[in-house]
């Protein structure tokens, strides 16, 4: 398996030998400011403790508070997070927001817990990181496996430390500054409209923006065919969103397995009608009328737009040659190894990349944030209006770098981001 934060590194050169950097500027983005690594008991149903091990890692806050999910997941290892905190930092400089990059984890498979276990475990997680955190220290937020009530037990917990540590009284207007130390919460407990649908939202605007600059939906007619790898909130809302626009979704997969339709030239998947079959049956592939096939299958397929929506590492150099997508939106963390970056860009497939095309998630908790500290809150319009300028903004920038430089989209985004990281120290 490809060491994610060796691929981050990579890409980092990449985009660091196109630019004019000291070397204590390459040092700075190489390496995280702070990493915490804590073992923290947690009181089982039955009665017995059992050891929990997390970490935090805290990569750069030259433009702000450290923003980045915490994710409950058995694989979770240091080299995951530093590369996802290391990415995080690039994506909020990319969106032009004011924060840096963080990331958390705990190595635990949730669904093996109870829902009283669970609570335990979230809380017990931030009594052990929550002097490192703060509405303007580090921000976390949801990520593979928490949840919004997850972020609502955490804030919670972090916010009963504080008044008890610091004998505080709180105002209103102090209370809501505290519930900006979590992103992602339900909203009637502080959240943001719109927070839900964010991420696939941002990638719907980053991809018909590119499409309009391309003109692909000329070249290719007006029912582009789109397959997404990962059902998840981000896979799904990114599906829907182009159903609704009129593209055609021909195959969609999750954890369990992956379905295709029977005529890749006319027919199309209703994205809504197989979240229902997933959640009365638990898997896409309990679809009736379609075919079911591997997700290796799917990522092979004959479409115009690729979605990778799952995890890391899913396009490396052994399957790279076979893409035959046109267009791959990075809506996953870390999808595309470098080896298979090359690859792709020599057969002219454009990668939207990662740090651009799923940033609208890590936008509207910025916006979340700004609302928590102000005491305001915005209407779903308004976040949604402000989160496509942010896009647009984003990806128009990307692809002007892109062009004048003669470099693929993420070396493009990396150097747009590079140099706000640099220029703010």
């Amino acid at each position: 398996m490809s060491n994610p934060f060796d691929n981050a590194l990579r890409q980092l050169e990449k985009a660091i030998s196109h630019l004019k950097l000291s070397e204590s500027q390459i040092e700075r983005l190489k390496y995280p400011e702070k990493i915490i690594t804590v073992n923290f008991p947690v009181k089982m149903d039955d009665g017995k403790d059992v050891i929990f091990h997390g970490f935090r890692v805290q990569h750069n806050s030259v433009r702000g508070p450290y923003k980045g999910g915490i994710r409950f997941h058995p694989q979770v290892d240091m080299n995951e997070v530093k590369a996802l905190a290391f990415w995080m930092a690039i994506k909020c400089a990319v969106a032009d927001i004011p924060m840096g990059g963080g990331k958390g984890g705990v190595e635990v498979d949730p669904k093996k817990l109870s829902k009283g276990e669970l609570e335990r475990l979230s809380r017990a997680y931030v009594q052990a990181i929550v002097r490192d955190i703060g509405p303007e220290i580090d921000v976390p937020a949801p990520d593979v496996n928490t949840t919004p009530e997850i972020m609502k037990w955490m804030v919670d917990e972090y916010i009963k430390f504080k008044v008890k540590s610091e004998k505080l009284k709180l105002t209103e207007k102090e209370k809501s500054k505290l519930m900006g130390t979590f992103t992602g919460k339900p909203v009637e407990y502080g959240g943001s409209l719109g927070r839900t649908e964010a991420t696939g939202r941002g990638g719907y605007y980053i991809l018909m923006t590119l499409l309009k600059k391309l003109s692909l939906k000329k070249r290719y007619g007006d029912k582009l065919t789109v397959a997404v790898q990962g059902f998840g909130n981000v896979g799904y809302y990114i599906a829907k969103f182009l159903y609704e626009e009129g593209f055609r979704v021909v195959a969609l997969s999750d954890s369990q397995g992956a379905i295709i339709v029977g005529n890749l030239n006319k027919d199309n998947l209703n994205p809504e009608a197989v979240m229902k079959v997933k959640k009365n049956l638990g898997s896409v592939d309990d679809m009736k009328g379609v075919r079911t096939i591997s997700n290796d299958e799917l990522l092979e397929l004959p479409v115009d737009i690729l979605v990778p929506a799952a995890l890391e590492n899913q396009i490396t150099g052994e399957n790279a040659g076979k893409i035959k997508a046109k267009v791959i939106l990075e809506m996953a963390n870390g999808p595309t190894t470098p080896e298979a970056d090359e690859v792709l860009y020599k057969k002219d497939v454009i990668i939207v990349p990662d740090v651009l095309a799923n940033s609208g998630g890590v936008t509207v908790s910025y916006f979340e944030w700004e609302q928590n500290l102000h005491m305001q809150k915005w209407s779903e319009e308004d976040v949604n209006g402000k989160l496509k300028k942010k896009m647009e903004s984003a990806l128009h920038k990307v692809f002007e770098v892109s062009q004048k430089e003669k470099v693929d989209m993420r070396t493009a985004a990396f150097m747009v981001a590079i140099k706000r990281i640099t220029s703010s120290t």
